[in-house]
């Protein structure tokens, strides 16, 4: 995974429940209201931020590819 992501949260999605920063704490904070900020929104590619987006709960995480834009997840169909 040597690529470059941009990690966006939709704060008008997020529940604020906080898997987010459970699976990957150095990814992702939590503000005052609850509501999830990427730490680093260009960043390289980590499995654990990867694993977060895949289990928010209302998939308000989205990973695309700094370089294209390609979407990482949620991938294209």
């Amino acid at each position: 995974m040597g690529d470059r992501w941009r990690v966006e949260v939709d704060r008008s999605v997020c529940i604020g429940s906080g898997m987010c920063v459970s699976i990957a704490p150095d990814g992702f904070t939590l503000d005052s209201a609850r509501q999830s900020h990427p730490a680093r929104p260009e960043s390289g590619a980590a499995e654990d931020v990867l694993e977060a987006a895949e289990g928010c709960p209302v998939e308000a995480i989205t990973i695309t590819l700094l370089d294209s834009g390609e979407a990482v997840f949620p991938p294209e169909e």
